[in-house]
C-alpha cells in the first residue's frame, strides 16, 4: 500500500469518527431536549433506559452503557472489530453526551424558572409536545442516518439491525422499526402514561425510522453513465485513476453507420461531480447520459445479501443418455 493511499484510508477514518460525533451529538440534544421533557418513548437503548427514567428516575445513560456492555460482546464475532470498534467509541460518546446533557438541562431549568418542567424537572424548551415529537424524531433519524452512513452505531437495537442488514437486503430502519415497538410499547406500563405519551412514540419511531433510510439511501444512492466521445481512451484512463472501473462497449451510429465506443461506469452519486468534470476538459462535446439506477452490488458497491439455494447450487446435472 503507498503512503498516498494510506494517508488517504487514515484521513477517512478520521472524518468518519468526526462525523460519528457530530452525530451523537445531535441525537443527544434531540434526546436531551425535546424526547425526554414531554415523556416522549422512544426505541433503541436509550428509549428503553427513558423508560426506566420515567418510572424509577435511574440515569438513562447508566441503562444505555450497561445493555450495550453485553449486546457488543456478543457482536464482535458477528460485526466485526472494525464495525464494534466505532460502535464501542460511539455507545462511550454518546453515554457521556446524555450525561452531560442531562445535566446541562437542569442547569438551565434552575436559571429559567419561567419555562415548564417534566416531573423529573427537565426544562420543556418547546412548549408544544407534538411539535417537540416531530422536531426530536427528525433530528434523531438525520442524526443516526449518518452514524451509519460512516459504518459507525448508536448501540442497541442499531446493532441488531446492522447484524440481520449485514446477511439480509431488509433496510436498516425497517428493521430498527420492529425491535423498537416492543420497546415503545412497554411504556404503556409505566406509570401515569397516557395513550398520548403512546402515541407520540409510535410517531417518534415512524419518522426517525423515514428520516434514518433516507440519509443512508441517499447517501449510497448510484448513478450509471454513458459516455460518446471520440476521446474515449483519455477520458477512460482519467476516470479510472479516480479508482472508479469503466467498461468499453463497441457500438455503431444509426444513421453514420461509423462504429463508435460507449464508456459503461457506475459511480456513486456523490462522485459525479468529479467525472463530469473530467469529461469537460478532455472533451467538452461528449455526449453524455446520466441515470439513476435503483442498485449496484458487487466491489466497490454494495454486497449481495441474499444467499444462494445450497440445494439448487449443490444439484448436479443429470446428462441424458
Amino acid at each position: 500500500m503507498s503512503a498516498h493511499t494510506r494517508r488517504s484510508s487514515f484521513l477517512d477514518e478520521v472524518r468518519d469518527y468526526v462525523i460519528i460525533g457530530f452525530g451523537l451529538l445531535i441525537y443527544a440534544v434531540a434526546f436531551t431536549c425535546f424526547q425526554l421533557p414531554h415523556l416522549i418513548p422512544s426505541g433503541g437503548v436509550a428509549g428503553a433506559g427513558a423508560i426506566i427514567f420515567y418510572g424509577t428516575g435511574f440515569p438513562v445513560q447508566y441503562t444505555y452503557f450497561g445493555i450495550n456492555a453485553i449486546l457488543l460482546c456478543a457482536a464482535i464475532k458477528t460485526l466485526g472489530w472494525k464495525f464494534c470498534v466505532k460502535t464501542i467509541y460511539a455507545v462511550c460518546v454518546l453515554t457521556i453526551l446524555l450525561s452531560v446533557g442531562k445535566d446541562v438541562s437542569l442547569q438551565y431549568a434552575a436559571a429559567h424558572p419561567e419555562l415548564a418542567t417534566s416531573p423529573q424537572g427537565l426544562p420543556q424548551y418547546l412548549p408544544d409536545a407534538f411539535m417537540s415529537c416531530i422536531f426530536g424524531a427528525f433530528l434523531q433519524g438525520f442524526a443516526v442516518g449518518n452514524v451509519f452512513a460512516h459504518n459507525g452505531s448508536t448501540g442497541g437495537t442499531d446493532v441488531i439491525a446492522a447484524i440481520i442488514n449485514k446477511y439480509r437486503d431488509v433496510s436498516l430502519g425497517r428493521v430498527m422499526m420492529l425491535c423498537d415497538l416492543l420497546v415503545i410499547t412497554s411504556s404503556a406500563l409505566v406509570p401515569g402514561f397516557t395513550i398520548q405519551n403512546l402515541l407520540f412514540g409510535f410517531c417518534t419511531l415512524m419518522i426517525s425510522s423515514i428520516t434514518l433510510d433516507y440519509v443512508v439511501d441517499k447517501r449510497r444512492q448510484s448513478v450509471q453513465f454513458l459516455i460518446f466521445s471520440e476521446k474515449y481512451d483519455d477520458i477512460a484512463s482519467a476516470i479510472n485513476r479516480t479508482g472508479r472501473g469503466v467498461t468499453m462497449l463497441n457500438g455503431a451510429g444509426w444513421y453514420t453507420k461509423a462504429e463508435r465506443k460507449v464508456l459503461v461506469v457506475m459511480a456513486r452519486r456523490r462522485e459525479s461531480d468529479n467525472i463530469f468534470r473530467i469529461i469537460q476538459t478532455i472533451d467538452p462535446a461528449a455526449f453524455v447520459s446520466q441515470s439513476k439506477v435503483i442498485g449496484v452490488f458487487g466491489y466497490g458497491f454494495d454486497s449481495i445479501k441474499v444467499k444462494a439455494d445450497k440445494a439448487s447450487r449443490d444439484k448436479e446435472p443429470q446428462l441424458k443418455e
